[in-house]
């Protein structure tokens, strides 16, 4: 693997945590480590969590002592920390603290409840030498704990310390000395004449007991530390390794793969095969219920979405892994076909139907596997599910266009318009629409499970998932908005698109006022500002006409009206072409009350899907690029796409300039199945800049990024914010089958060359031509653009 150093003068945070492959992880009382640099006081190269938020922090760092010189701040080494080889539980990195001395320190994740590491010290210099090696632990314990102080345990120093239900012990090897000044630690003194070296092995347990840890912390440091490695290197020997010349492009999209492996869980008795979270950092992994059940949004489920972003991260390497994600989908499927949104390790279930993208995971799956009795096991899970998005409760209509039952399904909870738990949403309730995303989802299923339908020669389900398909494409084609040169939504019951207006307003309970005659019907959203944060039970009646002219008196059923502290929504389950009135009880005289439209004319990044699905035309799809992805008016920031064009509202808390990479993904897919290579490498490296930049600055990954300034916020490690590093591979033209089979299509279309490196394999891609060493050492030389499959067995195909 290669090295990596770490040059910015910001925090750097690397996280470690417990690897299911290779040991079971516990989802309940997960101890999350992050190693850091640049952070903390004292500034130290250190190890520190706060034990999923039982502990203010926890340290555990070295400190060096030559004669009278100390040595701790990493800034101010001679030789700064180099990074050997970062994987998901182990960490090996290089530096010198002094001249005279090299080290190498070596850190593990062996369980959910422990962390331990090496440490080698080396003499480089033609002098004997004494070095003081002090190994400090620093507890900061919440509640009633104890801080880290010297102990015996067995006759044997040690430092222990007590936070909530932990109680860590910290023991080294080799007969060290306790000190309590400057810090709490474990002290060595160590003579090394010139050119030798020694080791020492720690380890960090936090478990119930004292007695408890201190056993499970010396026997993790009694195992064979060589065999453990090797078996870490090993299982991780599959990484792909990313040369494009830029430095920090690499280290991002090698630090990606190494965080998506670190975000796996172990399977439980709700969910058969390894499953993940979509953060996994020091303040997560302990659940006070001991189940999981008051785990927050990124703990508590896969989604569709979220399996297919991280799927860019683990293929071709881990095929087996995601087949495993994909039956965890399939597996929560009820009677009806309905598979739910996002089942979680504890038993979790969403009660949503989930994103109608699996049909597209599992082709992803195939292309690597060819595994006919794979696509004979998920494809009758496939075709139920698909078939229930159909039924009345998911077409209420039953038009045969089914509507999303809430905005997280499409990945965009934050939505402008259709989000009710931000103030400054519209709050339109999303089952009124219909949407050119969920029907571009469900057309792009359906052209999978036909595909799927003709290997296994299944022609009973053809016919009708033929007529399903031309209905969605027909009618996402006639949702085309030339004044947006986009899609946009439209309504479920009349199938109209209007433009936002407000109607009225007034404070307290009352009558407002509205006497209009709209040309096509609309559908009305009521919101409610309360001076206080309590529950009102008002009631609201609508009067006004039918599209016929028929008088039409409607009742907002109080269930409906979805109230949060402070404020709540609701939208007419009917539509008026006239309205008179809307009448309001119940209220407080200083609750103030707007009546606006449902106002559907509205584009945001999830409406551009229909390039991705495949139901455009070529000249549609030309137009949808130029018009929008490449037009800086529009979508197209500096450092990705925004989440909707310009400032769509006025105080929307940054969401429409926000880059939601999943839905970067699906729509630079989409630009390469038409051809847009050399766009899309201009779209990848805008994001990839972002990414660095990004981390340059706060020394991790972040859930999103700005896409004006590429500054990053949410979630810290997010899964969103990895490096898309399949799609990098995809526009450069590459997908990676095995180490023995590659499918090329085109030119690079970046300005530089790039190496990839793949289970022995290396892909030499040049601006003209490109070289594939296969293990074996044969060699194959590709220098024409058109697409061709090349393998060890019949070269080029």
């Amino acid at each position: 693997m290669r090295e990596y150093t770490y040059h910015s003068d910001a925090p750097l945070s690397i996280t470690l945590a417990a690897d299911p492959r290779i040991n079971s992880t516990d989802y309940i009382n997960d101890q999350i480590w992050e190693l850091t640099l640049n952070t903390g006081e004292p500034q130290a190269l250190a190890v520190q969590t706060t034990f999923g938020l039982r502990a203010t922090n926890m340290r555990v760092f070295p400190r060096f002592s030559i004669g009278h010189d100390e040595s701790t701040n990493p800034a101010r080494y001679v030789k700064r920390p180099i990074f050997n080889k970062s994987f998901p539980n182990f960490i090996q990195t290089t530096y010198s603290p002094f001249d005279s001395l090299e080290v190498c320190s070596e850190y593990w994740v062996p369980s959910s409840h422990a962390i331990a590491g090496r440490i080698q010290l080396a003499n480089i210099s033609s002098q004997n030498l004494t070095v003081k090696f002090e190994l400090v632990g620093l507890l900061k314990p919440s509640g009633g704990g104890t801080r880290i102080i010297p102990a015996e345990i067995e006759g044997i120093p040690v430092l222990t310390g007590e936070t909530e239900d932990l109680y860590p012990v910290i023991f080294i090897t080799g007969g060290a000395t306790s000190v309590n000044s400057p810090y709490t630690a474990l002290v060595h003194r160590i003579d090394l004449p010139p050119g030798k070296s020694q080791h020492l092995i720690w380890c960090q347990a936090s478990l119930n007991s004292h007695d408890l840890s201190f056993v499970a912390a010396r026997d993790i440091a009694s195992k064979n530390w060589d065999a453990e490695i090797a078996r870490i290197e090993l299982l991780n020997s599959s990484l792909v390794e990313i040369y494009t010349g830029d430095e920090d492009w690499d280290r991002a999209l090698l630090l990606s793969q190494k965080n998506a492996y670190g975000l796996l869980q172990s399977s439980s008795d709700h969910l058969q095969h390894i499953s993940y979270v979509t953060t996994r950092i020091p303040d997560d992994g302990y659940s006070l219920r001991e189940n999981g059940s008051d785990y927050g949004t990124q703990w508590n489920g896969q989604t569709p979405l979220d399996t297919y972003y991280l799927s860019n991260l683990l293929l071709p390497a881990s095929s087996t892994l995601v087949e495993g994600f994909l039956d965890n989908h399939l597996n929560s499927i009820n009677r009806h076909g309905e598979i739910d949104w996002k089942p979680g390790l504890g038993g979790q279930m969403s009660n949503r139907l989930a994103t109608p993208l699996l049909a597209s995971l599992a082709w992803k799956i195939y292309q690597i596997n060819e595994d006919i009795t794979f696509l004979v096991n998920v494809f009758p899970r496939l075709i139920n599910f698909f078939y229930s998005w159909f039924t009345e409760e998911h077409d209420r209509d039953q038009d045969g266009l089914p509507e999303w039952d809430h905005p997280a399904q499409a990945g965009f909870e934050d939505h402008p318009v259709f989000s009710r738990w931000n103030l400054w949403a519209e709050g339109v309730d999303i089952t009124t629409a219909e949407s050119p995303s969920l029907c571009a989802f469900l057309f792009r299923e359906s052209q999978v499970l036909l595909k799927i339908a003709e290997i296994l020669g299944d022609d009973t389900q053809i016919e009708n998932l033929e007529r399903i398909s031309e209905k969605l494409q027909k009618t996402v084609i006639e949702a085309w908005d030339d004044d947006f040169g986009n899609y946009t939504y439209w309504d479920r019951d009349n199938h109209t698109s209007t433009e936002r207006a407000i109607y009225g307003t007034r404070h307290g309970s009352g009558t407002i006022n509205i006497d209009r005659t709209f040309t096509e019907p609309e559908r009305l959203t009521i919101q409610i500002v309360s001076s206080q944060e309590t529950t009102r039970k008002p009631q609201i009646i609508i009067h006004g006409s039918n599209a016929t002219g028929k008088q039409r008196i409607e009742i907002i059923p109080q269930d409906t009206l979805l109230w949060f502290p402070g404020w709540a929504t609701a939208t007419s389950d009917q539509t008026y072409l006239a309205v008179e009135s809307v009448e309001i009880k119940g209220l407080g005289k200083r609750d103030h009350v707007k009546v606006l439209n449902s106002g559907l004319s509205f584009e945001d990044i999830t409406t551009l899907l229909p390039i991705w699905s495949g139901i455009q035309s070529p000249a549609d799809a030309h137009a949808l690029v130029k018009r929008n992805l490449l037009n800086s008016e529009k979508y197209y920031g500096n450092y990705g796409l925004t989440a909707c064009p310009g400032n769509s509202l006025e105080s929307d808390e940054g969401v429409c300039q926000r880059v939601y990479l999943p839905w970067c993904l699906l729509v630079a897919e989409g630009m390469l199945s038409y051809g847009y290579f050399q766009e899309t490498a201009e779209l990848v490296t805008k994001i990839m800049n972002g990414i660095t930049k990004s981390m340059n600055a706060q020394g991790c990954f972040r859930q999103y990024l700005n896409a004006s300034n590429g500054e990053g916020s949410g979630d810290i490690d997010a899964l969103w914010g990895l490096a898309p590093m399949g799609l990098f591979l995809e526009t450069l033209g590459l997908q990676i089958l095995s180490s023995r089979k590659i499918q090329i299509s085109g030119k690079n279309p970046f300005p530089w060359p790039v190496t990839v490196k793949f289970r022995g394999m290396t892909i030499l891609r040049g601006l003209e031509n490109t070289q594939i060493i296969f293990p074996d050492g044969q060699t194959i030389m590709v220098d024409k653009p058109e697409p061709c499959l090349v393998s060890l067995e019949s070269h080029a195909i």
